[in-house]
């Protein structure tokens, strides 16, 4: 979903309302969060624009909330993830994604006075003319970088440690301000609210991580990144929304031996489990396969063990007619019976959002009466 036009003739007048990288490459999926409380647009601030639009979708669609609207997933960022566009959301489905590093975007002149009124502030100017050196190019293997490499890269340095701090620091801040203003918004709709977060997986079992750094999340091989941002979400009554859970290690390793989607669902899942909050899976394609639809029920599993009143939504993203050929509907309806019997989660099938479905021998009621599975394009 583009940003509104009128947003978009307000980038043309000042490009750095979006964000850049260190070769002015801009990207108009979303503002950056430096200009969130400066206004920008028209006297208001990014936030209170944004606010504005959640209290009239509050206001017109009032009616609807707790029958026909029962959750409201919040965008934070490009593709509604609460990360930064450290990857053009398009290149994320290619192939060859499984080495992208990332790029830093911090080089607006918002970000830019951010960062260099906080390296002022700890005495150190010099630090805060912009990021990383020697974070190496988008393909690059990292351990041939001079900021991403396991041993002595200077993501592991005082300079390092100052740096992802500010920029994951500026990206948590950004999404308490947005889950504040929800909060207040939505309060006694009867709705959830839910936060999406990235499955940036792709360099997990090296050290640096390094395309998690570069997406915001502070998450290292010796520190947790994602439980500040957990525990955020726990303050403010928001679901963590997360993918990946039909993604298996064997098979992403084919393409990149340091890819490790499992276990980096894994940290999330525990940390919704530490901080008590409601939980929303998702799968990252519509893989209708018996391998991944049974990774999806062990993924669950291994959030919903033991807790006595697991609170677990799934979406199955996402349907199309494929879903309806016989052998695809065969899976997917004992998918949804291997579901309910976990007692993982609640859901509801959309019976009439679907196609004709006569030629499948599976009725919908079979389905409907597990209640597990939420499909939706």
């Amino acid at each position: 979903i583009p940003l509104p036009l009128w947003v978009l003739e307000e980038i043309d007048r000042d490009p750095d309302l979006v964000y850049s990288d260190r070769f002015g490459r801009r990207n108009v999926e979303y503002l950056s969060l430096g200009c969130d409380m400066l206004p920008v647009l028209w006297g208001r601030s990014p936030v209170q624009a944004y606010a504005d639009f959640m209290r009239n979708f509050r206001d017109t669609f009032r009616p609807f909330f707790g029958l026909v609207i029962t959750g409201i997933q919040v965008g934070m960022g490009p593709a509604g993830e609460l990360r930064y566009p450290s990857c053009p959301t398009q290149k994320l489905t290619w192939a060859w994604r499984s080495r992208e590093l990332g790029e830093f975007q911090c080089y607006d002149k918002y970000m830019l006075a951010s960062l260099n009124a906080c390296a002022r502030e700890i005495g150190i100017p010099e630090w805060g003319n912009g990021g990383p050196i020697g974070a190496a190019n988008l393909m690059q293997d990292p351990e041939l970088t001079e900021f991403f490499r396991s041993d002595d890269g200077s993501w592991n340095t005082s300079y390092g440690t100052f740096f992802l701090e500010w920029y994951s620091g500026m990206l948590l801040l950004h999404g308490e301000r947005i889950c504040r203003e929800a909060e207040t918004i939505f309060r006694g709709t009867e709705a959830s609210t839910s936060v999406k977060l990235a499955g940036m997986h792709w360099h997990y079992r090296t050290k640096s991580h390094p395309s998690e750094l570069t997406a915001g999340y502070f998450n290292t091989s010796t520190r947790d990144g994602y439980l500040p941002i957990v525990r955020m979400l726990a303050k403010y009554g928001f679901t963590l929304c997360c993918s990946c859970f039909e993604l298996q290690d064997v098979e992403e390793r084919k393409m990149n031996a340091v890819s490790s989607p499992e276990s980096l669902l894994r940290q999330l899942l525990s940390a919704a489990r530490v901080c008590d909050i409601p939980l929303e899976g998702e799968t990252s394609a519509a893989r209708l396969d018996s391998q991944s639809l049974q990774q999806v029920v062990r993924m669950s599993k291994y959030y919903s063990s033991g807790l006595e009143k697991p609170s677990f939504s799934f979406n199955f993203v996402r349907m199309d007619k494929n879903m309806f050929e016989f052998h695809n509907w065969v899976h997917f309806t004992r998918f949804v019976r291997q579901m309910s019997d976990a007692n993982a989660f609640r859901a509801k099938l959309e019976v009439d959002a679907m196609p004709d479905t006569r030629r499948s021998p599976t009725s919908l009621s079979d389905v409907a009466k597990f209640g597990m599975a939420s499909a939706y394009c």
